[in-house]
């Protein structure tokens, strides 16, 4: 598949352990592992489902009141074992506040719903780590 389903980024050697990471936008962010202030590809993996979820989730909840406060917390923990190293006990908390009155009530009232449905099936980054995904990887010599 490519054209309009695709999503592609390049990453490009800057230093031992230090990479350049660059969108189709021409955007970049520095990547490393963990020995300087650039984020880890664990890091970003975090980054990636609290973003998606939260730009899943406020539109939808925005509709009905514009939050005071929208901050999303996500957490793991890294671990090594029969499986390999990957990530346990996920965890994403929504610190959100919607002004009183009854548009706020209404956005709050509707809030878990919302997270649901993106965690259910709109957040491409959430259901694409509940249901799985293997990478094919190609070498060239270049």
């Amino acid at each position: 598949m490519s054209g309009e389903t695709e999503r592609s980024v390049e990453l490009t050697r800057t230093g031992p352990s230090r990479y350049t990471a660059t969108n189709v936008r021409g955007t970049t962010l520095q990547i490393g592992d963990g020995s300087s202030d650039d984020f880890t590809p664990v890091e970003l993996l975090l980054v990636a489902l609290a973003g998606c979820t939260a730009l899943t989730v406020d539109p939808l909840v925005a509709r009905r009141a514009e939050p005071v406060t929208f901050d999303v917390h996500t957490r793991a923990d890294k671990i090594r074992d029969e499986l390999g190293n990957h990530l346990v006990d996920l965890l994403m908390r929504f610190d959100v506040a919607f002004p009183d009155g009854e548009d706020g009530d209404r956005a709050r009232a509707l809030l878990p719903d919302a997270i649901a449905k993106a965690e259910d099936r709109l957040c491409t980054v959430a259901r694409t780590l509940a249901i799985g995904a293997e990478a094919d990887v190609e070498i060239r010599d270049v």
